[in-house]
């Protein structure tokens, strides 16, 4: 059962998953060794399921975002397994929810420009299988890129 200290802790991570172990016990008034063991025990039940970086789309060369609306002709379990393993597989679909009612999946794509935009939502997108139909907005601006969970 998590508690207000793991949770916490789990606050202070998602604003920053490099803070050091002692840095972490400082902020949630616990030495480094409980706070280490409430870190370890948090990773090992799953709670905090991975570490990573946040990279800034634009100065790796993506400064474009759609935002993907799928409808599917057929959503029988071959066609929707084959579909979700291509969408997981594919590196510029960076989200993907499957949802109730009309549409089926939304998707975030991250591409370079709208060029590279058009020949992938030719090319990938349309050619999925069981697709009825797609349509995409496009990104203005991101507001609340990637934020943690409300905790």
């Amino acid at each position: 059962m998590i508690d207000a200290i793991d949770r916490e802790i789990l606050r202070k991570l998602q604003d920053d998953g490099r803070m050091t172990a002692t840095a972490l016990a400082a902020e949630v008034g616990l030495t480094v060794a409980p706070c280490h063991r409430r870190l370890k025990d948090l990773e090992a039940d799953g709670v905090i399921s991975g570490y990573r970086a946040v990279i800034d789309p634009a100065s790796v060369g993506l400064g474009f975002e759609a935002i993907v609306f799928v409808t599917l002709a057929q959503v029988d379990r071959a066609t929707l397994d084959k579909f979700e393993a291509l969408v997981s597989a594919n590196v510029h679909i960076t989200s993907a929810q499957r949802l109730f009612g009309d549409p089926d999946y939304i998707l975030k794509v991250m591409a370079e420009d709208l060029s590279a935009y058009q020949q992938f939502f030719d090319n990938a997108l349309t050619v999925l299988p069981g697709v009825q139909r797609v349509s995409s907005t496009l990104v203005m601006k991101n507001l609340k890129p990637g934020s943690g969970l409300p905790l």
